[in-house]
């Protein structure tokens, strides 16, 4: 099996502490590995480095080479500007294609957290089978609540089984559904959460992109015959081209919009393994241990936070200096320094908007209303 990791991003959902020159996935969250790395490791038993394929910008090339020593330079892909999942995706199964025609891959996004990493391995070992039966395959999340932020997947009957998975016919992809749908769905059952997770076989999703988006496939072509002349390995030259041919796509297509709604031939596997999209401060609090009163306290000591009457609430510090909290509820406190977020969990994906703003540096932004997340 070969894969595609996607490691680009905007860095605003978890500003200050990432930013446009560093992404999530270049983070630490949690533990001693960045996401990007900690990604990497998740799939390595089934995917060695030399099948595998990160698709970054041109800015992150030097990240990437920096947390991945070992992985081979030819193997780096860096667009010149983003234009969606389907270029990203097309790109990589264009590559793997020249090395093997009819090669599995795995696609998979850098900024990810996965706690039960058995399961996840077994799933994509199942999720490969049905892959190489022709089946267009992503891995849905089983869902844990109402949740508005994500778009959904219906399936219907059953295609396979195995060790207590099974495999199942796409009905439908949801938009981001209000919440009392989200609910609906959850009482149902046969609703999972799209968490963008996809194996398929290099011809079929070629094929695919061909037949729903023929001016992506046109520019593939074109990067695909310079990549032919070195099987299939990113080289300056094939940067060349990349660079030449890159500006014909005008707009951003994603992979589900572009291909995964309107193909047939779909297949989902609904998973449970604690995954967490970490797509706002609220969803970074979950992957830490919080306290007996639901605060949770990172990168200070505990004789440098004093918190009275506080509760469920999260403080993260890249300082170290005193912080100390008084009769507040859900609040969000990140300290980077040069810069002090403090926010409610419940309006954690505002951040994003902020971080738009900040990049301008406005001097207050008010009147923002609530929205459901994005």
């Amino acid at each position: 099996m070969y894969a595609s990791i996607l490691a680009g991003g905007s860095g605003t959902r978890l500003w200050p502490l990432s930013t446009t020159t560093t992404p999530k996935q270049f983070l630490r969250l949690p533990g001693p590995d960045t996401m990007l790395q900690a990604t990497i490791a998740r799939i390595a038993p089934l995917i060695s480095l030399d099948q595998l394929y990160i698709v970054t910008a041109g800015a992150y090339r030097d990240a990437v080479t920096a947390q991945l020593p070992d992985l081979p330079t030819g193997n780096i892909v860096a667009e010149p500007a983003g234009r969606g999942t389907a270029a990203s995706i097309g790109l990589a199964a264009t590559l793997i294609a020249l090395r093997d025609p009819t090669a599995v891959m795995g696609s998979f996004a850098a900024d990810h957290a996965i706690a039960d990493t058995a399961r996840f391995r077994q799933a994509l070992a199942f999720a490969e089978t049905v892959a190489r039966q022709g089946y267009l395959v992503t891995l849905g999340i089983q869902p844990t609540h109402a949740e508005t932020g994500y778009g959904y997947i219906r399936f219907g009957a059953a295609l396979a089984h195995s060790d207590g998975l099974a495999a199942h016919e796409v009905d439908a992809f949801v938009e981001k559904p209000r919440r009392t749908l989200a609910e609906e769905y959850l009482r149902a059952g046969n609703y999972v959460w799209n968490a963008g997770i996809f194996l398929w076989r290099v011809d079929r999703i070629r094929d695919e992109i061909r037949r729903y988006l023929p001016v992506i496939a046109d520019v593939l072509d074109e990067i695909g015959a310079a990549a032919a002349r070195t099987a299939g390995r990113v080289t300056p030259a094939v940067e060349r081209v990349i660079a030449a041919v890159w500006p014909r796509l005008h707009e951003n297509v994603t992979i589900d919009t572009g291909v995964m709604e309107r193909a047939r031939r779909i297949a989902v596997v609904p998973i449970s393994v604690g995954w967490n999209d970490i797509g706002s401060w609220a969803q970074v609090a979950t992957l830490y241990t919080p306290d007996e009163f639901g605060n949770t306290i990172v990168g200070l000591a505990p004789e440098r936070h004093f918190e009275v009457r506080t509760s469920d609430s999260l403080i993260y510090s890249t300082t170290g200096r005193d912080v100390t909290i008084a009769g507040v509820e859900g609040l969000i406190i990140v300290d980077t320094g040069d810069t002090l977020l403090i926010c409610s969990k419940e309006q954690a994906q505002l951040v994003k908007e902020i971080a738009e703003h900040a990049r301008g540096r406005p001097q207050r932004i008010s009147g923002v209303d609530s929205a459901e997340p994005s």
